[in-house]
């Protein structure tokens, strides 16, 4: 293993993973904890923080562009929704050092869910709802930079004289092609920590929950080094009131940038080669068949009308696919799915 030193574009309305729809059901409630409505004060506070964290990610990415010799920058396009509610969607493209990124802000409202949206929740079939939410990813043009995603999102589905349904859910996940140790275990340490102020089983629910989550069950394999994956949080689910929900929230947003920032300047400027290059490239394959078969956001979005340029706009620039690839015992290739691309307890390496 490599032991250098580290120093869907889903969609807000997405309820993942149906094989794991009790996993926070299983949390203990606390039964001083009560069900706290969300305000519309509560909901202009979750939407300018998700603006702002739109702009301080997009800022952050800009200065590794700019810090690796690049001018590419982020082009803002705003768009509106006919249904009601609108966003904006950021992406950069032609960089440097980042071959394209997608950060995407959306406030949206639906008045008749799809499929994908209410199987998990018959309860909000027929209500109103609206959702708003900050969705990523990121794929870096040199290799030795992993491919990262991440998102945090708010549902809350209303109807007349009954009390709204309402969640949280989001988490980021880091996709290496040349994988370092030590970043693998720097990511999740991040992610222990950003969890560990709301309880010690946070961090291993939610780190099971993206390893169960982001797995290409037709070919047996992770899509990556796993990280958080969380849905459904909310007072019923977790004890948590609106508040502890809403800290969460930012917790795991601003955990995105102290997890990712620090393994872009190490590896940014790592020389590669063109059969690296051509490595990455087959990899990013799996990133495409995972968002068009198995991720919840892009089905939500393609069922229910969506902004097509914002479904895909995960997608990578260049991906390509070999007939039975088999990469040769020993090399960095044949260790990335023989060691890193599988479910690992990384803080205990």
């Amino acid at each position: 293993m490599n032991n250098q030193n580290l120093d869907n574009n889903a969609n807000p309305l997405t309820t993942d993973s149906a094989n794991l729809e009790s996993k926070n059901l299983e949390s203990k409630k606390p039964e001083s904890k009560k069900t706290v409505t969300p305000t519309s004060d509560d909901i202009t506070r979750v939407r300018a923080f998700l603006v702002d964290l739109q702009a301080r990610i997009c800022q952050a990415l800009e200065a590794q562009e700019r810090d690796g010799g690049g001018t590419a920058t982020f082009v803002p396009d705003d768009w509106e929704r006919p249904e009601g509610g609108g966003g904006r969607s950021c992406v950069l493209a032609d960089g440097e050092v980042i071959e394209k990124a997608g950060v995407m802000f959306s406030h949206i409202h639906v008045h008749n869910l799809p499929a994908s949206a209410t199987a998990r929740h018959p309860d909000i079939a027929g209500r109103k709802a609206q959702a708003m939410g900050v969705s990523l990813v990121v794929h870096p043009k040199n290799p030795n930079v992993p491919t990262s995603h991440a998102n945090v999102r708010l549902f809350i589905a209303e109807a007349e004289g009954e009390a709204p349904i309402w969640w949280f859910g989001g988490g980021f996940d880091l996709t290496p092609f040349y994988p370092v140790l030590a970043d693998c275990i720097h990511w999740h340490q991040v992610c222990h920590d950003l969890c560990a102020p709301f309880g010690d089983t946070v961090y291993p629910d939610f780190k099971q929950w993206c390893d169960e989550y982001f797995h290409l069950r037709h070919r047996d394999e992770q899509r990556g080094i796993g990280g958080l994956f969380y849905d459904d949080v909310s007072t019923e689910s977790r004890g948590w009131d609106f508040e502890t929900c809403f800290n969460f929230m930012k917790s795991v947003g601003n955990g995105y940038l102290d997890g990712i920032m620090p393994i872009f300047e190490q590896r940014k400027n790592t020389p590669y080669t063109e059969a690296q290059r051509e490595f990455q490239l087959y990899r990013r394959g799996r990133y495409v068949e995972y968002n068009l078969v198995y991720d919840r956001g892009t089905l939500f979005g393609l069922q229910s009308n969506g902004r097509i340029e914002s479904i895909l706009v995960s997608m990578p620039p260049l991906a390509s696919w070999h007939y039975r690839f088999e990469p040769t015992e020993g090399t960095p290739e044949f260790e990335l799915t023989d060691f890193y691309l599988k479910p690992r307890e990384w803080l205990a390496l």
